[in-house]
């Protein structure tokens, strides 16, 4: 707690603990925050390697492709900010992950297309002419997360071309 510069005693009586128990509590945060998976390196060929093979399973609503693709684990985080329909809550496990993007290729005007966010391989999907860029961390071959941004507010760059640098 001291990154705030608070004293655990001021600490403990905001939220009705002691003292004793706000530093056993700091302690173990900054172990969890210790232990959490350093950030990975991430491999270009591997990332686009897994977006095409979910780019193929998600444009033909593949379950069992998907299933091999995605990580036992996987997360899909949306955001539609309040404006786009999304998911408001994460969808964890790849059973649920592929089921609900097998449902969504079966909307009409159901379009995917690769391309590239922040230089790396993405996808974006148009549903009814309603644009979502979606990102994915890959991790040992397999999608361990999934962000799809649906929030029209935040994709305004979506249709603007990019100027390469070099």
């Amino acid at each position: 707690m001291a990154a705030f510069e608070t004293p655990y005693q001021e600490i403990a009586e905001v939220v009705g603990k002691t003292p004793a128990a706000v530093r056993q509590i700091a302690h173990r945060a900054r172990e969890h925050v210790g232990a959490r998976r350093p950030r990975m390196q991430v491999d270009r060929d591997q990332q686009q390697a897994a977006v095409e093979r979910f780019l193929a399973a998600v444009s033909n609503g593949d379950v069992q492709a998907l299933m091999e693709v995605l990580a036992p684990d996987v997360v899909v985080i949306a955001d539609g900010g309040g404006i786009a329909t999304a998911a408001r809550k994460p969808i964890v496990g790849a059973r649920r992950v592929s089921a609900f993007l097998a449902r969504a290729a079966t909307f009409p005007d159901f379009v995917t297309a690769p391309t590239y966010y922040n230089g790396m391989p993405g996808i974006r999907i148009d549903v009814g002419g309603e644009a979502t860029a979606v990102s994915v961390v890959v991790e040992d071959g397999r999608i361990s997360r999934v962000y799809a941004i649906r929030n029209p507010h935040k994709l305004g760059w979506l249709d603007r071309p990019a100027e390469l640098r070099r």
